[in-house]
């Protein structure tokens, strides 16, 4: 059904009132007031509109979640809605993931990447800082897509392919855009997944965890970690676990979190240690929900 919601945050960005838009497209009255009931119209009708607005018909359908987090994103994001939910988090995940990972490129540097598709880079600015920032948020643009479907080595790998793809790495032959890791790696000075073990690992992981019944918080900062443990990929392992954690709250209704650069170090010790003192990520992944939270505050939106 048409969206009344996503057709009056339109016209309110747009400047248009809605008298302007029945007196523009001889919309009778009882065409509105099925609009703001959220009944079906014509064919026509909406398309009418849509093209008045310069949109897809189908984005002004509502997709209807029955998570209000998610609802908002999806809105926001086909609107191409600037300041709210999905714009913040959009430049404050990607920054902080991106920085804890060594990105070079600032809160404001990503900021201007993501707001006008420009960057003034300065020096030093390694240029795959940029294109994996970009890649970024093409890949919560993804997760907010598929947000609600069972989580899978494919979607998985597919986040992985959306961050690396294009980047210096993906010239070398050893490193697998999108696959598994071909070498063992070493975390922290702790041994990882052999390549070998890897799809055993996350096939078991993922088993285990997406029979879970009523998913909390402390199921998806188990998932997680033991994902980071696993270490699946050559690199970008920090980037796809943290989207992956974002992607399984937005499918439980749990509220998201963000781990901030400067939390970096209590993240990376909480990781460490996770296998023997859980209490430490778990806290850190709670000031970042607590850094959501105040976000959806400061915008009005009821949690």
């Amino acid at each position: 059904m048409i969206s009344y919601e996503i057709l009056e945050k339109t016209l309110k960005y747009r400047g248009i009132g809605k008298t302007e838009l029945s007196t523009q497209l001889g919309l009778s009255s009882r065409t509105i007031a099925k609009i703001g009931k959220g009944e079906k119209l014509s064919n026509r009708t909406l398309q009418r509109i849509a093209d008045y607005l310069g949109m897809d018909p189908k984005h002004l359908m509502k997709e209807v979640s029955e998570n209000k987090i998610l609802q908002v994103l999806r809105e926001e994001k086909e609107m191409k809605l600037p300041g709210g939910l999905y714009h913040e988090l959009q430049v404050r995940m990607t920054y902080n993931s991106n920085h804890i990972e060594g990105s070079k490129l600032s809160e404001d540097q990503t900021r201007m990447i993501f707001e006008t598709n420009t960057l003034d880079v300065g020096d030093g600015i390694p240029v795959d800082d940029v294109l994996e920032t970009v890649h970024h948020f093409r890949a919560i643009d993804y997760v907010i897509d598929i947000a609600e479907d069972e989580l899978t080595e494919d979607i998985i790998k597919q986040l992985h392919f959306i961050i690396k793809h294009d980047t210096k790495d993906s010239t070398f032959g050893w490193f697998a855009v999108g696959d598994y890791k071909k070498r063992a790696n070493v975390v922290g000075g702790r041994e990882t997944s052999k390549p070998s073990d890897v799809h055993k690992h996350m096939m078991d992981l993922l088993n285990e965890y997406n029979t879970k019944e009523n998913v909390t918080l402390e199921d998806i900062i188990a998932l997680h970690a033991e994902f980071e443990y696993i270490h699946p990929f050559q690199d970008g392992n920090g980037r796809v676990g943290r989207l992956v954690a974002l992607k399984e709250c937005l499918r439980h209704g749990v509220i998201p979190f963000i781990i901030e650069d400067a939390n970096k170090n209590y993240y990376y010790r909480g990781l460490s240690e996770w296998r023997n003192e859980k209490g430490w990520l778990t806290d850190t992944c709670l000031d970042g929900q607590d850094t959501f939270k105040r976000l959806m505050d400061m915008l009005e939106i009821q949690y």
